[in-house]
């Protein structure tokens, strides 16, 4: 089902429009030069959507020096204090992300949603599985997936009665299972877009197969209009992730898609520090491309017949493939990361003249 659309500054989630991908920053926002910085970087990896904390009233005045350095729109973050929103609204911030489990009073939400209609901001409601109101834990204290629906349900009929349609949502877990169950729930009750994401999924290496999981399922049942993959470390490390992920999906296609055998007792190259080379090499390849690096003729040569560039490995060599042609046979282990680079530069740069 296609959910109503929401426009944040350039970019439109919902309405049918392809799954956005969002990050988050982790700098000091208040320290506009290092954020700056971290987000020409997530913008370069291919993040369409950032966000920002904005704990206190130096990071709302650093606001307005971020958004004129950078190019894709950006959310302010804001906890416990709706002045801090007040502030962000001001600072022409092109979305507010609130959290109905820590402010909580009806006025001072009242205020917020009054001036970011005025301003016309979206605002993204989002229960976290750790930071939900005690009123809508279990009997043990627990927090549930209709606990979580329930919490971000408070909080949309109450901007719904002030007229107020911009809206996403948000109701993300750390349990998978949990987190699933609340977004299904959630969608069968409201035709707001959904912002989707397995909250505090850990570690790069942890973090992105809980996500993977997670957002897959969902993804594949058609709910989620935007997505973070929130993973502890580099948040370029979240925009990978992520089009990994809708890459699995057919759902965008911006980058290289790798095809990469397991490798076995067969191959004879070192074909995983030769993937390691290609990957770090290509990395700011944006167009989309399919490689596929196989250590042997097994599984190699129909693999290499569905992909752009390919390489079947041999005894201490390689041949590489264009569109399951022959380019370059027996190409010297030692040469082959360089001629996988080359030839695949080479392929991009033909299909931008074309």
């Amino acid at each position: 089902m296609t959910r109503r659309a929401v426009q944040i500054g350039k970019v439109q989630i919902g309405g049918g429009a392809p799954v956005v991908v969002q990050s988050m920053t982790n700098t000091d926002t208040s320290d506009v030069q290092a954020t700056v910085a971290q987000i020409h970087r997530l913008t370069q990896a291919g993040c369409e959507i950032v966000r920002v904390a904005v704990p206190t009233l130096e990071a709302v005045g650093a606001l307005p020096q971020i958004k004129k350095q950078i190019s894709i729109p950006l959310v302010a973050d804001i906890h416990f204090d709706h002045r801090l929103a007040l502030g962000a609204i001001e600072a022409g911030v092109d979305k507010l992300r609130l959290n109905p489990g820590n402010i909580t009073d009806a006025g001072k939400i009242t205020q917020v949603v009054q001036q970011a209609k005025a301003a016309r901001i979206p605002i993204r409601v989002g229960a976290n599985s750790g930071s939900i109101a005690k009123e809508f834990l279990d009997s043990r204290g627990h927090v549930t997936a209709s606990g979580m629906v329930k919490s971000v349900l408070n909080q949309i009929r109450l901007l719904e009665s002030l007229d107020f349609p911009d809206i996403v949502i948000s109701v993300k877990g750390t349990d998978v299972p949990m987190t699933i169950d609340a977004y299904r729930e959630i969608a069968k009750q409201v035709n707001y877009p959904l912002h989707v994401g397995i909250t505090e999924a850990g570690r790069p290496r942890e973090g992105s197969i809980r996500s993977a999981v997670g957002l897959g399922i969902l993804l594949a049942e058609g709910l989620g209009d935007t997505l973070r993959v929130s993973l502890t470390g580099d948040p370029v490390e979240e925009v990978r992730a992520a089009y990994e992920i809708l890459r699995s999906l057919n759902l965008r296609n911006r980058g290289i898609t790798y095809r990469i055998c397991p490798t076995c007792g067969r191959t004879k190259i070192d074909l995983a520090t030769i993937a390691d080379q290609v990957q770090q090499s290509l990395a700011d390849v944006v167009e989309p491309l399919t490689i596929a690096l196989m250590g042997c003729v097994v599984n190699g040569i129909g693999e290499v017949q569905e992909a752009d560039i390919g390489v079947v490995g041999g005894d201490a060599n390689g041949t590489i493939y264009v569109r399951g042609e022959i380019m370059k046979r027996t190409v010297p282990e030692q040469n082959l990361t360089q001629e996988i680079v080359a030839t695949s530069r080479e392929f991009l740069e033909k299909s931008r003249e074309s």
